[in-house]
């Protein structure tokens, strides 16, 4: 049955229908509840009192559970909030004496402490979500009556948001062993703020992103992410452990800002969980397990939560770099630097269904499948993440307006120059208007983004953000216009084919394949990113190869896509890609050298 909008079991019922059949007083129902159960403030009201005791004595008290899963809310199940406690208890031989879990939920973790460990002294639950705050204290009392002599702590659960509970007041209190248990939301604070929540914090940019960073998506953050961190803010220096939830890319995320941040954590783990069976979720997910008040370390163990003992790689901080396997990237580490071109992201633009077009026997026809009339000198073939398979390509399967040649310019010369184009944008004005991201407030309009001088470079190479395959596509010109790539690839701009065809065979090189496995993270939003890219020396790697092997590489690129690229621009590549340090250094050893002989010669 359900008592105020959750679960409560018949003989949970029963009990406290017995119990509190006499008390009119909240306050002597609570001081029964605490002798009898050690739960403190079971009631916060006489009117909740009331409202509790006309529930228990209606019939009319079935009604359907909420659905909050778009909260990012995803209640343990008993079995794996069981399943951790013990794996806490007997692989890690954890016996804490005070339990806190910030987001407790239905109390599934709760419940599961109560029965792995039995030298707990005190429970402190948070939860923001009402109802769950009585079902938490409903299956606690469940769980007495089915173990009516295990020891009762001290249990308290508070109704509040974990962002307003003041959880340096427990650090007096726990000066032996703690336990920071659960399972905060899987869910970010945009998505939060769209639906409206009040779970979120005061300020949202928790990591001082700077302006732009924070506006076009860098600010935006996982709410599971920032309780670990309030966390390790309260409790880094007081005896004992964490063992939190999380989506895996959190846990990459509170690694990779260990580097910065050095909170005294140590014996960093993770224990991949299989999110599909737990959850019915397909985010990859696992249990974070961390040593608080000790010194910080900067790497963490992966492990399968079912198999426990079989570490399957080690991820963090090797000197300043930050990879994603360690071992793995022993072997490509010399290449890893910085890159001497800089990578761009494609067009960004926000309504595909406008600017996105196919061309349908010489007709544009857009995604709302409307057959339209434009000029084609703003028109230009598009590449998609999608697109990008092949060594090289030449033709596209889209095409895209492009309103500006660089960011911000004023649009206003479409409606002189091409009217037809200017006609079918003002025509859909109103879904350019409608455009959420802040990026184009008190822009021109049709403005779009991702655009510069590079874009419009005719040979590219690129590469997806998206995918977990490391390809890197040579992008030729089409019907003499250079090809655009959307705002999921990343690309270098070049001047000439040669240039870009040596770029595209060292980045397709195992070498290069061996350091992006290295250092990129599966369960990461973008598996690809500028930062990475940004990475990979192209010198260093150029200089790994002969110049047999590239000739090699070049002949099966023009037998298979008709091109007729030679390696005699090799030798001014390497000139334009050696790092302009090491040039200064080669100058400076040269003029020694020269100063050398000649003292030599004046002597003799």
């Amino acid at each position: 049955m359900k008592i105020f909008e959750v679960n409560i079991s018949y003989k949970v019922v029963d009990l406290l229908s017995k119990k509190l059949s006499r008390i009119t007083c909240f306050e002597t129902a609570n001081e029964l509840l605490v002798d009898t159960f050690n739960i403190n403030n079971f009631f916060n009201s006489q009117e909740e009192y009331d409202l509790f005791k006309e529930a228990m004595s209606s019939a009319q008290n079935i009604v359907s559970e909420p659905d909050r899963t778009e909260y990012g809310d995803f209640q343990t199940n008993q079995n794996l909030a069981k399943s951790v406690t013990k794996f806490l208890k007997t692989q890690k031989k954890i016996n804490p004496k005070l339990v806190i879990e910030p987001t407790c939920g239905k109390g599934n973790f709760i419940v599961a402490a109560l029965s792995s460990f039995k030298e707990i002294k005190k429970i402190i639950g948070v939860e923001i979500y009402k109802p769950y705050t009585w079902e938490t204290k409903f299956n606690i009392i469940d769980y007495y009556i089915s173990n009516p002599s295990v020891r009762k702590p001290k249990i308290e659960i508070f109704h509040c948001n974990v962002f307003d509970f003041d959880f340096s007041s427990l650090v007096n209190e726990s000066i032996e062993e703690v336990l920071i248990l659960g399972n905060p939301p899987w869910i970010t604070n945009s998505k939060l703020s769209s639906l409206q929540s009040g779970n979120l914090p005061q300020k949202s940019n928790f990591k001082k992103y700077n302006g732009f960073d924070a506006i076009t998506g860098k600010g935006n953050f996982d709410i599971g992410e920032y309780i670990t961190l309030m966390m390790f803010e309260a409790f880094q220096n007081t005896k004992g452990y964490l063992a939190f939830l999380l989506k895996s890319s959190v846990i990459k995320n509170i690694v990779f800002d260990q580097y910065n941040t050095k909170y005294k954590i140590s014996k960093i783990e993770k224990f991949t969980i299989d999110s599909k069976k737990e959850f019915n979720v397909s985010v990859e997910a696992s249990l974070f397990f961390c040593k608080l008040n000790t010194q910080p370390e900067y790497t963490c163990a992966e492990f399968d939560f079912y198999k426990p003992t079989q570490n399957t790689k080690k991820f963090g901080w090797v000197m300043d770099k930050f990879v994603s396997d360690i071992e793995l990237y022993q072997k490509s580490s010399n290449i890893d630097g910085v890159c001497p071109f800089e990578w761009r992201q494609g067009i960004k633009h926000d309504l595909s269904s406008i600017m996105e077009l196919e061309r349908v026997n010489r007709h544009y026809v857009n995604g709302k499948k409307e057959e339209i009339e434009i000029e084609e000198d703003l028109v230009f073939g598009l590449l998609k993440s999608s697109d990008l398979k092949q060594t090289v390509i030449s033709t596209p399967r889209k095409f895209t307006i492009i309103t500006q040649k660089k960011v911000a310019q004023d649009t206003s010369y479409i409606k002189e120059k091409y009217p037809k184009t200017y006609r079918y944008l003002q025509s859909h004005k109103t879904f350019f208007d409608k455009r959420k991201s802040n990026i184009y407030k008190n822009k021109p309009n049709f403005s779009i983004f991702g655009i510069g001088d590079y874009s419009f470079l005719p040979y590219k190479v690129a590469i997806s953000g998206l995918y977990k395959t490391f390809t890197f596509s040579l992008i030729l010109p089409f019907e003499n216009k250079p090809l655009m790539l959307d705002d999921t690839c990343y690309f270098l701009g070049f001047e000439n084919i040669e240039f870009a065809a040596y770029t595209t065979i060292l980045l397709n090189s195992d070498k290069t394949k061996k350091l992006l496995e290295s250092i990129t993270f599966s369960a990461a939003k973008r598996i690809i990113t500028k930062e990475i890219l940004m990475r990979i020396d192209l010198y260093k790697l150029a200089t790994l190869f002969s110049i047999s092997s590239l000739q090699s590489e070049l002949d099966s690129i023009n037998e298979n896509y008709n091109l007729n690229v030679s390696a005699e621009k090799w030798d001014e590549f390497l000139k334009v890609i050696k790092p302009k340090q090491l040039v200064k250094q080669m100058e400076i050893f040269t003029h020694q050298e020269e100063g050398l002989r000649t003292t030599a010669i004046i002597r003799h």
